[in-house]
């Protein structure tokens, strides 16, 4: 390809690269996981947030249930559900969704901080009633913890976050749901002794949580908005030793609804939600039939080079 003919920077055009090599791409290999995005509204605003949300930010409404059953009723057999935010208990209509998804045999990984919108007594009997129903044995809530000192925890989202999160962690655990958490990789010394320093807090706190698990505690890799990673060719599934089916858009898409719109979409991760390239149609079928071409920056910093997933 003449040099003339070269896209004019990185992550510009869906087939080559700037340096001209052809871009790669991650085919449809079946669903591991169905993430549903309640909304981009949460009670606090994280320093950190990719997705940017906050008590004002509701460019992502939330999801009703009406919203959720037709791409469940897609779903032949039994798999994993993620619901994210935004916060999910602030989603006015969270408890039936959730007793939707698990009442079908879906396990559930329900992705929260823990803080005030759950701990309203309303919300507090919901979940009591979707355990004493006998439905949460597949179900997990993972608390995001930043990280292990509360210092640092606060300074990304707010005075008084540990605390409050914490306080969460230990109601959830008196009430027996069974618990994971997640935190930053860019906030921790470095692997070992982060994994160490969240054992003794899970301890502290009388959680039953291996940090040796990745299920049970997550480190996630970062996302960064300005970030420069290198592109990934089709040459570098070799180059780095990976396989395409191990990437995140392998085998997972996320469903969201955007404000204005009068039907929910599916996008091809859980963090692509603003780039129409990767907003991939109304069903199920729509958005598995095409690879996704890996034409994002994140697609390089978090998944391939960062090995990062946001499911269990």
């Amino acid at each position: 390809m003449a040099d003339t003919e070269l896209p004019p920077t990185k992550f510009s055009d869906p087939d080559i690269t700037a340096k001209g090599e052809a871009r790669a791409s991650v085919a449809w290999t079946g669903l591991k996981t169905l993430w549903l995005n309640t909304g981009t509204l949460c009670n606090i605003e994280c320093r950190n947030c990719y997705i940017e949300s906050s008590p004002k930010n509701d460019r992502l409404v939330y999801l009703t249930l009406a919203d959720v059953v037709p791409f469940l009723d897609e779903i032949e057999s039994q798999v994993e559900i993620g619901i994210t935010g935004g916060e999910p208990f602030m989603c006015p209509e969270i408890i039936g969704i959730m007793r939707e998804i698990l009442s079908r045999g879906h396990s559930l990984l329900f992705l929260t901080n823990a803080m005030r919108p759950m701990m309203r007594p309303r919300l507090q009997e919901g979940l009591r009633r979707l355990r004493d129903e006998g439905l949460t044995e597949r179900l997990i809530l993972r608390v995001s913890l930043d990280s292990h000192d509360p210092g640092l925890h606060d300074a990304e989202r707010g005075e008084g976050a540990f605390t409050e999160a914490c306080k969460g962690l230990r109601w959830l655990n008196s009430e027996g749901f069974s618990l994971a958490l997640a935190g930053r990789l860019a906030l921790t010394e470095d692997e070992s002794a982060a994994r160490a320093a969240y054992g003794a807090l899970a301890r502290n706190l009388g959680l039953a949580i291996d940090p040796e698990d990745p299920k049970q505690l997550v480190l996630f890799p970062e996302m960064i908005a300005r970030d420069d990673p290198p592109e990934i060719t089709t040459a570098c599934w070799g180059i780095l030793g990976k396989a395409p089916e191990s990437i995140m858009c392998a085998n997972q898409r996320m469903v969201i609804r955007r404000k204005g719109s009068d039907r929910a979409s599916l996008t091809a991760c859980t963090l692509l939600v603003d780039d129409p390239a990767f907003e991939l149609g109304h069903s199920l079928a729509e958005a598995t039939a095409a690879p996704v071409k890996l034409n994002h920056a994140w697609c390089a910093s978090f998944c391939v080079l960062g090995g990062g997933s946001c499911s269990a």
